[in-house]
């Protein structure tokens, strides 16, 4: 057990691809936590999504000994955090955790969105923040730009920011250093009540949960019954000890330290991402503050495409929820795609990762539908419904109001592209809010704009109008009333469920008509004819005619009384028209994917 004197925990927080996870591999090898060139590049991320995408998916931790030039030994917890906006608040636990914070940013790059949301979440931690510029190698670098614009934002002096190539290794001494000398030691009492934050958790196929902790007061020990404050769940450890890259044992975690806990715990939800973890010989009136539930915030259909994999999906899912708690499904049918699963996601990127890790680890080819956000549907007689799916949409007459989520967007982009950007989120119905001035060059603006217009192929948008020169980041701020509708399509008069959707009223006509385009492109003929309809309610608001495939039936006739052809085309005709009574129309899955391709 080391003196609280000599512990240090930190994290580092920077935007996508600004060289995170390599910097952390340097502090690695320099504190003997690995051999220099003996592993493999990004040694935390330890996910083959992670490593395709260049992103941190899933938080990580680790402990290394680093010896400093004044002789003493210290102790480094490094508490990574996930790189995307979809799992803030994963990241603000694993700030929660820390005492300061490595600010890295590009040197070819500069200040991100993602940069600024993240290092706000640390102000609002009062975390000691250390600024890094990295990538100082790269031809492009701009190093001494970045540093009077990254001094200028935190508010410190420039001899303050550190240059470092954590590609090359450059640098990283002055780092270590640094975090010994500017990083306070943890505060907390070993004698007082016990208190410890989980910041991550992961199941373990053979001793169950895994729960990763920062102790904050107090004491953990092997044999010791804790108590979980969220879940009111009480288990007994098995195990304690510290995240080194391979777990390793020790007989008591005490305050000020990081590790881990085994308890036999079966259920991942149990061990809440926030939530405190006291002890029932010491035990804490109050929990820690900051533990909130995570609330998914975009919703979809998830189908086997083949119909016989629906209980090899249901097992799929069933796996990836014990590694992942902030994953919510519930069996669903649909009369076009029959049984599935109604999924809830923290956004589209935690959406996209789960359909890949589904077709990657289990074999599953999957049918998502259209994603959409949470509604607040409030009745005329004042009942309020939250609806995620447009199927359960109570009928336009029984409908008083719709509430629809709001986020506040910050998008850093050269003033060059001001006014694309401007013409796109106004595009999308999204409000100005205000503009300043990152550097000379650059200019950060915020727009209030409805959720369901940023999930489905804004960042695409914004790369493309801004050159992808532009970055984007938003957060949660609440429900707005707004104008919106259930669009449905029907063929041949049944209503498709799965292509249903939730728009505003001003967008129906044009998506309407887009809809319908594409599905009469897609939907193969028939020996009968196919009407494809949009509609709001009983009112159509666009209709294709997807012509009948034709036989000729008069190709017998080598002459004789004309009668005898328009007999044979009357059979024919009542026989088509038999056939569309009691026909059914297939879709294909391409019009489901064909669906996330339409422009807005």
């Amino acid at each position: 057990m080391a003196d609280r004197e000599y512990i240090r925990n930190f994290s580092i927080i920077a935007h996508i691809d600004h060289g995170k996870s390599t910097l952390a591999d340097r502090m690695l090898e320099l504190t003997g936590a690995v051999e220099v060139g003996r592993h493999e590049e990004q040694l935390l991320d330890n996910m083959e999504l992670e490593r395709e995408r260049g992103i941190t998916i899933k938080s990580h931790a680790v402990k290394m000994d680093y010896t400093a030039t004044d002789g003493d030994t210290y102790e480094f917890n490094l508490i990574d955090t996930p790189g995307h906006v979809d799992f803030t608040y994963e990241v603000s636990r694993s700030l929660a955790a820390c005492e300061g914070a490595l600010l890295l940013v590009d040197a070819t790059q500069g200040i991100e969105a993602q940069t600024i949301s993240n290092l706000y979440l640390a102000m609002e931690n009062d975390l000691e923040i250390i600024p890094v510029v990295n990538k100082i190698d790269m031809p492009t670098a701009r190093p001494e730009d970045i540093a009077v614009e990254l001094a200028d934002f935190i508010g410190c002096e420039i001899t303050d920011v550190i240059m470092v190539s954590a590609k090359t290794g450059e640098g990283i001494p002055d780092v270590l250093e640094a975090i010994v000398g500017r990083i306070p030691p943890p505060s907390g009492n070993s004698d007082s009540p016990t208190k410890a934050l989980i910041f991550d958790s992961f199941y373990d196929s053979y001793r169950g949960v895994v729960v990763y902790i920062r102790v904050v007061d107090g004491e953990i020990a092997v044999r010791d019954h804790i108590r979980f404050f969220a879940s009111g769940k009480e288990f007994e450890v098995d195990e304690v000890g510290y995240l080194r890259l391979n777990l390793e044992k020790t007989d008591k975690l005490s305050a000020g330290e990081v590790g881990y806990i085994m308890a036999s715990i079966k259920n991942v939800g149990d061990a809440r991402v926030g939530d405190t973890i006291t002890t029932l010989d010491n035990i804490a009136d109050r929990p820690l503050p900051g533990y909130k539930t995570v609330k998914p915030m975009v919703y979809s259909g998830f189908y086997p495409a083949a119909t016989e994999d629906f209980e090899n999906l249901r097992s799929a899912i069933e796996k990836l929820r014990l590694n992942d708690a902030s994953l919510i499904f519930e069996p669903e049918t649909s009369a076009a795609l029959g049984f599935g699963f109604r999924c809830g996601f923290l956004g589209l990127l935690h959406l996209e990762i789960t359909q890949e890790r589904l077709f990657r680890e289990y074999g599953l080819d999957i049918v998502a539908t259209v994603p959409n956000v949470e509604y607040r549907v409030v009745k005329n007689d004042g009942e309020t419904v939250l609806v995620e799916n447009p199927a359960n949409m109570p009928d336009a007459v029984d409908v008083d109001y719709i509430e629809e989520p709001f986020v506040e967007a910050e998008i850093i982009t050269p003033h060059l592209y001001v006014s694309p950007i401007m013409d796109l989120v106004k595009d999308r119905r999204g409000e100005y809010i205000a503009t300043e001035y990152v550097d000379p060059d650059r200019v950060l603006l915020r727009f209030s704009i409805p959720l369901s217009e940023v999930i489905f192929d804004f960042f695409d948008k914004m790369k493309t109008v801004s050159r992808g020169y532009a970055s984007f980041d938003y957060h949660i701020t609440g429900y707005r009333k707004a104008d919106l509708v259930r669009l449905d399509v029907r063929v041949n008069g049944d209503i498709v469920d799965a292509l249903s959707v939730i728009i505003h009223r001003d967008r129906t006509y044009d998506w309407g008509q887009k809809l319908v385009s594409k599905l009469k492109e897609l939907i193969p003929r028939q020996m009968y004819e196919v009407i494809i309809q949009a509609a709001i309610g009983s009112r159509v608001i666009s209709r294709a005619r997807r012509a009948p495939l034709r036989k000729n039936v008069t190709a017998k006739c080598y002459g004789g009384d004309i009668t005898r052809k328009r007999k044979l085309l009357e059979r024919q005709k009542e026989g088509k028209r038999r056939m569309k009574m009691v026909g059914n129309v297939e879709i294909p899955q391409d019009a489901f994917f064909a669906i996330l391709k339409i422009e807005r």
